[in-house]
């Protein structure tokens, strides 16, 4: 059931009737309310396996042979995977509307500055790059999900013009100010509607 609320969710959004989901799973309105009494519920269900999903991908990324191919797999498996469920950032900001004390997102924080450090240790990664940064880069490039799949055969090549901009090299332009902090980032991706432009 799970699978066709992804697939509706993608289609029509998070606030698809539900009672098209039981007909696309093809059971009861009442096998659907057993199982997700509300909305709500269905969202939540659907945030937690996004969290696992990403406990999933974490063997392979922390355990690339060098840091810039945990980079590499950061992008890539992310990004990936956020273009294939472009549901998710609704899904985020519904859970922080329904209980904003949850989260789960935080316990990758000390992970990714670890894949960060490893690589701008070696030299292959900018010293000027944050985790914050590779995360706003993996929203950006998993946003061709909102084409409907239609340019994930393409997406690749962003991929590539992203990753040749975080090579470490002599002739870097600095990046402008300071990244923002992870706690401010969880938050902002969290957000049911974008904070106010500061000029």
């Amino acid at each position: 059931m799970l699978i066709e609320a992804r697939r509706l969710f993608a289609e029509r959004g998070i606030d698809a009737p539900l009672d098209e989901l039981a007909v696309r799973a093809g059971v009861g309105a009442g096998t659907v309310y057993r199982h997700f009494p509300n909305r709500d519920a269905l969202v939540r269900e659907l945030y937690d396996t996004a969290v696992a999903e990403l406990h999933d991908f974490a063997p392979e990324i922390l355990g690339a042979e060098t840091g810039w191919r945990s980079i590499e797999l950061w992008l890539e498996r992310l990004a990936a995977w956020v273009a294939e469920s472009p549901y998710l950032p609704a899904v985020m900001r519904r859970v922080a509307e329904l209980d904003p004390t949850y989260r789960p997102g935080a316990e990758f924080e000390e992970a990714m500055n670890g894949i960060v450090a490893r690589a701008q240790a070696e030299g292959t990664l900018r010293t000027d790059v944050t985790a914050v940064d590779l995360s706003v880069l993996v929203d950006m490039l998993g946003s061709v999900g909102q084409y409907g799949g239609t340019y994930l055969p393409f997406w690749r090549r962003q991929l590539a013009v992203v990753l040749d901009g975080l090579r470490a090299r002599p002739d870097l332009t600095p990046l402008p100010g300071t990244g923002l902090d992870f706690a401010s980032f969880h938050d902002m991706s969290h957000q049911k509607t974008p904070p106010p432009v500061i000029r």
